[in-house]
């Protein structure tokens, strides 16, 4: 009786997290293309990077806060070194 109770429970425990699961064909059936849509593919991709070849090189930097660095920002002074017994002479 017990196993039979405990295999109830599993069951509808488990029927709810089974019904979420989507129904998706993860390997459809392959449909080639005809040789109008290839053409019309080659059309479409010979125009997009025609398209990106139109697009101008940044020259300049597109650093919003390069106005507000300065150059010659001073270097952070190294800490002393300090050896495992805790002193600092070296």
């Amino acid at each position: 009786m017990r196993m039979l109770s405990a295999a109830a429970v599993v069951v509808l425990l488990t029927a709810p997290a089974y019904a979420q699961t989507p129904n998706i064909n993860l390997m459809p059936e392959l449909m080639s293309k005809s040789p109008e849509e290839k053409e019309a593919d080659a059309i479409k991709e010979k125009a997009y990077k025609d398209s990106l070849r139109k697009i101008p090189d940044a020259k300049a930097s597109s650093d919003p806060w390069g106005t507000v660095r300065s150059n010659d920002a001073p270097k952070a002074a190294a800490a002393p070194r300090k050896s495992k017994t805790g002193s600092s002479s070296q």
